[in-house]
């Protein structure tokens, strides 16, 4: 392969501040979902298991299910796709396909390997960086489809997602039906049939992980309060099904469809803010209408029920209809971001917002580092401690220092700390990170 020593990887890709933007909102919303895992057991799908779901705890689960649950981590996804666009281009125009290729797998392993180590090493179960390596190598060829293929095959793999939701409830249901015949056959003391049991030993499996009793609640809390190793084994099977069962289930098609609708609004101007207002405001009006009016549903069923495991698994967290409210919802906030970014309104948070943008994967992986570090035993300790509302303080706190410091280290570094490391790794040579500055006397002579 020829030398890396080009144009391309000495100068990075042209910006566009709407993509960085976006960006932004979409790596420090997602830790308005992340931290409830970090800080609270089991309770991030079912708020009445821990951390309260009554009063300004019930307001605070329900604000970020109406607005929040799967919409940034959609809006990351579109993103990626657009970014495969973009730099995929702009490496073609220096380099033959082949070296384009080679590039672009090089990011994809590495990012894989990133992934592997946040999760692994920084103890984070829900790393996308892993699922968006994977379904990145795929994306490669499919970006040479039009704008309607991929929107097509962006929705056929989204649409795989909701025989899942429905066989799951349906196990549940089914399951929950048989184990209250076999309870109710104990009580008589009549013997039980192997399918019987059986059903009676799956239900109390559902029950254990959907509801732990209290015992069970507190040996979590009581290893992730200990030493490192402590949480590395206790939090080590989570980490596993996460970057296997439940990826191949329906994460891998999630990540995908989304990156491919994000290429499909790239290649039609949208992601760049090239559309008029009046497309963007209707995209912001529709796409928040519907979203919403499904996730009202969705919240008002969760409560009706009282997070009963099978309203849970039916209307929360990758329930039945969650993927019909938040992908209208997701493409509802790009529609609004756009329209208040062509309006030219508040540029002095814009400004902050895309300096996050342009260091999202630096402040993903530094909003583990912090909340391992507040939350587990081998750090503050706080796991448990705090209540679901309190727990948001912690995401005030660390948004003003990401707001902050991206704005404060981008005045004098080209890129974020790990966007360095990634890229030096991907070219195979260190590339440069400070900014130069040039005086005028020193730039006319």
């Amino acid at each position: 392969m020829r030398s890396l020593t080009d144009n391309t990887a000495n100068n990075p890709a042209p910006r566009i501040q709407a993509i960085d933007t976006l960006r932004g909102i979409a790596v420090l919303g997602i830790l308005l979902l992340n931290i409830i895992s970090f800080s609270l057991p089991r309770a991030y799908m079912d708020p009445s298991v821990y951390g309260g779901h009554q009063g300004w705890d019930l307001a605070a689960f329900g604000i970020t299910h109406l607005f929040f649950e799967g919409t940034m981590r959609g809006l990351f996804s579109l993103l990626f796709g657009a970014s495969v666009l973009l730099l995929t281009g702009y490496w073609s125009q220096a380099r033959t396909q082949k070296d384009t290729a080679d590039l672009y797998y090089r990011r994809m392993i590495w990012l894989f390997l990133f992934g592997v180590i946040h999760a692994w090493g920084f103890l984070w179960f829900g790393d996308v960086l892993y699922w968006y390596a994977l379904a990145g190598m795929f994306l490669y060829p499919l970006r040479l489809l039009r704008v309607r293929w991929l929107v097509i095959l962006g929705v056929l793999l989204l649409a795989t997602l909701i025989p899942r939701s429905v066989i799951k409830v349906s196990d549940a249901v089914t399951t929950q039906r048989e184990a209250q015949a076999a309870e109710w056959k104990l009580d008589q003391r009549q013997e039980l049939s192997q399918h019987e049991q059986g059903a009676l030993d799956h239900w109390a499996d559902i029950q254990r992980w959907r509801k732990p009793n209290r015992t069970e609640v507190q040996r979590q809390v009581d290893a992730l309060r200990g030493d490192y190793l402590s949480a590395f084994y206790e939090l080590k099977p989570t980490i596993i099904a996460y970057q296997s069962t439940i990826l191949y289930r329906g994460g891998f098609f999630d990540a995908l469809g989304m990156m491919l609708l994000g290429m499909a609004l790239f290649k039609a101007g949208v992601l760049t803010g090239e559309r008029s207002q009046r497309f963007y405001a209707r995209l912001a009006a529709g796409g928040i209408g519907l979203g919403l009016s499904i996730n009202v549903l969705e919240l008002a069923a969760l409560i009706r029920h009282e997070f009963s495991i099978v309203a849970v698994l039916k209307w929360g967290f990758l329930g039945l209809y969650y993927d019909l409210g938040r992908v209208p919802l997701t493409l509802g906030y790009v529609g609004l971001a756009l329209w208040v970014y062509q309006q030219g309104w508040l540029q002095k948070t814009q400004g902050y917002l895309a300096s996050c943008g342009k260091m999202a994967l630096t402040l993903y992986v530094s909003q583990s580092i912090i909340c391992a570090f507040i939350f587990y035993g081998f750090g503050l300790g706080w796991y448990g401690q705090l209540s679901r509302v309190e727990v948001y303080s912690v995401v005030l706190l660390i948004w003003a220092l990401q707001l902050i410091g991206s704005q404060w280290w981008l005045r004098y570094y080209r890129f974020g700390p790990l966007e360095w490391l990634w890229r030096s790794l991907v070219y195979w040579q260190r590339q440069p990170m400070r900014r130069r500055l040039v005086s005028a006397l020193g730039a006319t002579s």
